[in-house]
């Protein structure tokens, strides 16, 4: 039993020193091939050479955006409801409450954002 233990330390302990050394080679590599620059231009916020004019911010509605942080967030927590399913029977009772609780919440979500008119396109 104590020999597994160490093993598991053992494997760990390599896991996390060889994630280690291949992140440090990286940078390290990086820090060779990497192009450098030392042009005052360099850190300038353009670099194309051309000077905006006017405005350089575009203005987006923030509707689009809540609009799709909501199908994001309804569409991955469906995928929460896979495991339910495949395990419905084992669950019985408790998997029924969890899942009701589940779905309040879902719906209290999509209450609130229907409210706040964040899925009306005007």
């Amino acid at each position: 039993m104590l020999t597994l233990a160490i093993q598991n330390a053992t494997l760990a302990l390599t896991a996390l020193l060889t994630g280690a050394a291949l992140v440090g080679i990286a940078l390290w590599l990086a820090g060779l091939i990497s192009p450098r620059s030392f042009n005052p231009q360099k850190g300038e916020a353009y670099e194309c050479g051309i000077p905006t004019r006017g405005e350089s911010m575009a203005q987006f509605k923030v509707g689009y955006y809540l609009f799709a942080i909501l199908f994001l967030m309804f569409d991955v927590e469906t995928v929460f409801l896979y495991p339910w399913a495949v395990r419905m029977k084992e669950l019985q009772g408790a998997g029924i409450i969890s899942i009701a609780v589940f779905f309040g919440v879902l719906v209290l979500g999509l209450v609130y954002a229907w409210r706040k008119g964040a899925l009306e396109w005007k």
